[in-house]
């Protein structure tokens, strides 16, 4: 169930000071990531402040150096271009397993939950959740899109199925209404936030619409 939630739907990099906030609280803790991009990279050459270190693409990276996420954290819907197999090596140095964005069609939504549900367990967890998980077609207000994203209905649809885990926070970030086309992409944000809202009211995944329609009757 969830205690203490809290939601956000801004800039990526405010994740960091919630972390650090939660902790105090639940100390280190599982990040279920939704995203194409990793965001594990680490400071950038050039920062010559330890607040300049941090962006959208490192905060994952800092978050785990000063002990906030544990090693049983994941990504899931990821796609986005590498400088080398170093990057998959320092994204599980920090605690990450990665699912792509083509598992999906390689094991299925089904296969996708379980694979989140047993890497959290029954650790305290913040749900992160990128608008650009969702391809631009679906979701194009977003200021680093990447082609070939789930559809809205698959996130959902994954999100649904962590109903009963142990959430503590969670966002959606990453919305840019400026790039927006008639409202899709805040329609899209917002009805995720219903669905992360509802899940994490709820302690179990709702039954498969397969498994309702044997309990309908018609009435009329």
């Amino acid at each position: 169930m969830c205690r203490h939630s809290r939601y956000y739907y801004e800039v990526q990099v405010q994740v960091l000071p919630i972390l650090r906030s939660l902790y105090k609280t639940y100390g280190p803790i599982s990040v279920i990531h939704f995203d194409a991009h990793l965001d594990t990279w680490p400071g950038y050459a050039g920062s010559i402040t330890k607040q300049s270190l941090i962006t959208h693409g490192t905060f994952f990276h800092i978050a785990y150096q000063e002990g906030l996420i544990s090693n049983s954290s994941i990504h899931a819907g990821i796609r986005c271009k590498l400088g080398g197999v170093e990057d998959l090596q320092n994204d599980q140095s920090v605690g990450f397993q990665l699912i792509s964005t083509d598992d999906i069609d390689d094991i299925g939504v089904t296969e996708i939950i379980r694979l989140i549900r047993n890497r959290v367990g029954d650790t305290p967890v913040y749900l992160s959740l990128d608008i650009d998980v969702i391809d631009p077609g679906l979701a194009p207000a977003t200021g680093t899109p990447e082609a070939g994203g789930w559809t809205t209905r698959e996130v959902k649809r994954i999100l649904r199925g962590l109903a009963g885990l142990n959430f503590v926070g969670a966002d959606v970030v990453e919305v840019s209404p400026a790039f927006d086309n008639a409202e899709i992409t805040g329609i899209a944000a917002a009805d995720i936030v219903h669905d992360m809202l509802s899940m994490m009211l709820s302690d179990k995944p709702p039954k498969s619409a397969r498994g309702r329609q044997r309990n309908i009757r018609d009435e009329l």
